[in-house]
């Protein structure tokens, strides 16, 4: 196993594999960007904003959270 050829054999593998690996890496990141892009173009990245009507929502979700957690607690309310 000390031969010169397998070693660069198998360094031109770790460097192949490396080198499939980032293309991928990179092809995955340009198109997570692409899709935040077109989230800015259209406005729907604005939506994080909540409404009144999700506002009331999400306060009634963190009051029965808020009495789960104290049933778990055992906590009486």
């Amino acid at each position: 196993m000390t031969d010169p050829t397998s070693i660069v054999a198998i360094a031109s593998s770790l460097i192949a594999a490396i080198a499939i690996t980032a293309a991928a890496g990179l092809k995955g990141w340009q198109g997570w960007l692409e899709i935040k892009r077109m989230e800015l173009s259209s406005g729907r990245a604005d939506a994080t904003m909540p409404q009144a009507g999700n506002r009331i929502e999400l306060a009634d979700l963190k009051e029965r959270v808020r009495k789960l957690e104290a049933i778990a607690a055992g906590i009486d309310l």
